[in-house]
């Protein structure tokens, strides 16, 4: 196990577990290696519990995602095409009413994102693993990207935009990130 120490503007110390299993400790400037070890091995416990619940959300992730295997080109051509079809009907339907016309659609094996909008040129990614989820809830992303279009950021005016055009977004949210996480 790897521990990775940082010296910061704070008051406390704190720690936190990466992916990969890896101690991240924040420290503020000047304290003194000393306490930030003692402080380490008080938490112990805690260290040895994060890094396991770590470990298992990884492999249900990675679980999930390796339902669908994306490996060869044409793994992921015969994805994108099966995507699109699903996709497609639905970007019709809430761009009509919402107003909008993405400028591109493409489709991605990305594991970090559901959706990309790229507000500068109106184009939108839509991720390959999205063919893992219940239809409803690749319809709530196809609805956060095109939504967008019209909000950038996440904010209150974005979640207003959200509540109108898909109501059960919130929902739908939870159970998509119960698939995966």
């Amino acid at each position: 196990m790897a521990i990775q120490l940082t010296y910061r503007r704070t008051n406390r110390l704190s720690m936190r577990i990466v992916k990969n299993g890896d101690v991240h400790v924040s420290a503020p400037v000047g304290m003194p290696k000393s306490e930030i070890e003692a402080f380490i091995i008080r938490h112990e416990d805690w260290i040895l519990k994060a890094r396991k619940k770590m470990a298992e959300r990884q492999a249900q992730r990675a679980a999930f995602y390796n339902q669908l295997p994306l490996t060869t080109k044409a793994q992921k051509a015969e994805a994108a095409e099966r995507l699109q079809a699903m996709i497609e009907p639905l970007v019709e339907k809430y761009a009509r009413v919402m107003g909008v016309r993405p400028s591109a659609i493409r489709y991605r094996p990305m594991v970090s994102r559901w959706g990309v909008c790229n507000i500068r040129n109106r184009s939108i990614c839509y991720s390959t693993y999205l063919l893992l989820l219940p239809d409803w809830c690749v319809e709530h992303v196809v609805v956060h990207e095109l939504c967008h279009l019209l909000e950038p950021s996440h904010n209150a005016r974005f979640h207003k935009l959200m509540d109108k055009y898909y109501p059960l977004w919130r929902e739908a949210k939870r159970e998509t990130r119960n698939h995966t996480s």
